[in-house]
């Protein structure tokens, strides 16, 4: 389980409209306690393929994050990326580019009038969604 307060889900739909027509992502930071993972920064990253199909994250701003957050004590959790018209569900693309079968892959879709975030686990190339929990009160 992945837990997320809903000013950090505001956080990525807003990263992730902003950057329509294309891909947006990010990483995850915080920390784990009895297997359940809360996030405690998003990091919103540049998507330097620009594309509506696929993303890159910006090495410089990868770095700086994974910094900061040894500065604080946390750890990479996992990631993000928006799927503009596509469903919340790893492509083939982000199954075979998965390369941490610890990380929570969080994917929202913006094809609806309605943002659909789900999480997923994917490991040996096998995508299952994990449980994701969004807590506390809208900004």
């Amino acid at each position: 389980m992945i837990v997320m307060t809903k000013q950090q889900y505001q956080e990525i739909l807003e990263h992730s409209r902003n950057a329509l027509p294309n891909e947006a992502c990010g990483l995850l930071g915080g920390r784990i306690e009895n297997g359940v993972k809360y996030v405690e920064k998003v990091y919103l990253l540049r998507n330097i393929d620009e594309s509506p199909e696929h993303f890159s994250m910006n090495p410089k701003e990868q770095f700086a994050a994974v910094k900061d957050m040894r500065n604080n004590g946390w750890e990479l959790l996992g990631n993000f990326h928006s799927h503009p018209a596509t469903p919340s569900r790893p492509s083939e693309e982000d199954i075979r580019l998965a390369f941490d079968p610890k990380a929570s892959y969080l994917i929202l879709s913006l094809k609806d009038d309605t943002p659909v975030l789900k999480s997923f686990n994917i490991s040996s190339g096998q995508a299952t969604q994990e449980e994701l929990s969004i807590v506390g009160e809208e900004a």
